[in-house]
């Protein structure tokens, strides 16, 4: 049990040292569940694991936790990546090849909400590219559900909403 706990936080950190951009836990956790390697929680606590020895470092948002590798998860890695057995990288590879692009978008598009001291809601939505802000609004409204539904509409709408904005800024 222990050497597998061992391999699924090895994948976990091979997976994230493939990308130049965070994974979400649901992009880790998709593939890794779909092939079968290890269960939900065995991987909830092969990641929990991770994150408490600081090897990856998780930044959670409204419905979504962002993963990335700490320099020591690199570290770590380079020391004992080699435990990957080459067929597990190839699929790896295979699945980065395939959703690449999809995964990128999704997690360089941002939005949540809060509560503000004037008890409004503000909605902050990004998008963001090698993780430089390309743009970034916040609007307040007086209601949650009016913050939710900016959050919603700016996850797909985003890019329809920043070409209309440069096209009336240029």
């Amino acid at each position: 049990m222990q050497d597998s706990l061992m391999l699924y936080k090895l994948i976990v950190l091979y997976m994230l040292g493939q990308v130049d951009f965070p994974l979400t836990r649901v992009q880790i956790f998709n593939f890794i569940l779909d092939k079968g390697y290890a269960t939900y929680f065995t991987l909830q606590q092969a990641v929990a694991e991770l994150m408490d020895a600081d090897l990856i470092r998780g930044q959670s948002t409204r419905n979504s936790t962002q993963l990335t590798m700490t320099d020591s998860g690199r570290e770590t890695l380079s020391y004992f990546g080699n435990r990957v057995p080459d067929a597990i990288k190839q699929q790896i590879k295979h699945f980065f090849d395939e959703n690449n692009l999809a995964m990128r978008n999704e997690v360089s598009t941002q939005a949540d909400y809060y509560k503000t001291t004037s008890a409004d809601f503000a909605a902050h939505m990004s998008v963001k590219d090698n993780n430089e802000p390309i743009i970034e609004l916040t609007l307040t409204v007086p209601t949650e559900e009016g913050a939710v539904s900016l959050c919603d509409n700016w996850l797909k709408k985003n890019q329809d909403i920043y070409a209309y904005v440069i096209k009336q800024l240029m």
